[in-house]
């Protein structure tokens, strides 16, 4: 039984959703998002909410109601508030800085990695003195959002020995012992 999926998905003001069989459609002041809804999921509104229906139970449509349910939730929420993700680089050396949409990023390969970023998202670099440098995305589609995020972090992924990288800030690195200490 999916408890996520049971429970309704409540429309802030602002916020415009529109059903048309199993498409969903939200709107709002930062953007507008459409979904289209497995089989076997029927969308209704309700008194000012989303409520998500399941044809039976079986497992796969229990997962797919709880799955469902979680990503109109996030379309609401993005469109309303918006979503941010922060990178840091770690690393003596380490630059990125932005022209519009192209972020160019020198993690220690002999080129600099040129990213063209989607319009969607909305990138800004900075980078202050005696900090490491940041990367910051902004977007109301939270999965593109991350999808972004998960490939600029790709071109040079933390490494557990230094700790050298790119990371999500906050994001805790399990460090190992070098060569010297085993020896010990």
């Amino acid at each position: 039984m999916s408890r996520i999926g049971k429970s309704p998905v409540a429309i802030p003001k602002g916020a415009e959703v529109k059903v048309d069989g199993r498409t969903v459609s939200v709107k709002g002041p930062l953007g507008e998002l459409t979904r289209e809804v497995n089989e076997g999921i029927t969308v209704s509104m309700e008194e000012g909410e989303i409520v998500l229906d399941r044809a039976n139970e079986s497992k796969e449509l229990k997962a797919l109601h709880g799955l469902n349910r979680a990503l109109i939730n996030n379309m609401v929420v993005g469109v309303t508030e918006g979503y941010k993700k922060e990178l840091e680089l770690v690393g003596v050396g380490y630059r990125a800085s932005n022209a519009g949409q192209r972020l160019d990023i020198s993690v220690g390969y002999s080129h600099n990695i040129i990213f063209e970023i989607p319009s969607e998202v909305k990138v800004e670099a900075k980078q202050d003195k005696g900090q490491n440098p940041m990367i910051t995305l902004t977007s109301h589609d939270k999965e593109l959002l991350g999808m972004v995020a998960a490939k600029i972090r790709s071109f040079r992924k933390p490494e557990p020995y230094k700790g050298k990288g790119i990371r999500f800030k906050g994001e805790y690195i399990r460090r190992k012992a070098g060569k010297a200490a085993a020896k010990k």
